[in-house]
């Protein structure tokens, strides 16, 4: 972020480590893990690349409840334009308590909530959820009209092969 204070970085160098790079954030401190024979100048290039990866990641985590209405909003005005308010939501917003699904609707209120597992996937995953919420709102259940509607998405079937993998690295099934 522009005009941010550099954290404190505490760089580890490890035998054991050949090619990798890894970096993680411990408190105030970001601690970054390099292979032991990395040169000066790759130990600040690793750095700098491992801070811009952390800060880019922050970034998608700090996405918003009015960022993800929005692009909500958005998704509904390209794909279901022609549904008017049936497919407006009342509101949308993460949340933390859905750890067995990566969305969720109820119609009755319109309100959709987007598990904050999903904060720091691609766009066009995160897309593919809200979509698949507001079809919620035109069709309740998941008939051959709510996938014909969902289908709409061109990269649908992109995104559910992405979150079936996610799903089946993590070790569980996640639902919508």
């Amino acid at each position: 972020m522009a005009g941010a204070r550099k954290p404190v970085v505490e760089v580890r160098r490890s035998q054991r480590r050949r090619r990798t790079v890894s970096a993680y954030r411990d408190g105030e401190r970001v601690v970054v893990l390099i292979p032991d024979q990395f040169s000066r100048a790759e130990e600040t290039e690793w750095v700098d690349r491992m801070l811009a990866r952390l800060e880019a990641r922050e970034g998608r985590l700090a996405r918003s409840d009015d960022e993800l209405f929005n692009r909500a909003t958005r998704l509904r005005s390209l794909y279901f334009a022609e549904y008017g308010d049936r497919a407006v939501p009342s509101s949308v917003r993460w949340v933390t308590n859905q750890n067995g699904r990566w969305g969720s609707c109820t119609p009755a209120d319109r309100t959709i909530r987007i598990s904050h597992r999903i904060q720091d996937m691609p766009d066009w995953v995160i897309d593919y959820v809200l979509l698949h919420e507001l079809a919620h709102l035109i069709v309740p259940s998941h008939n051959a009209r709510f996938w014909a509607l969902v289908g709409r998405y061109p990269k649908a079937e992109r995104a559910r092969g992405y979150l079936e993998g996610v799903a089946a690295a993590s070790g569980g099934p996640l639902t919508d």
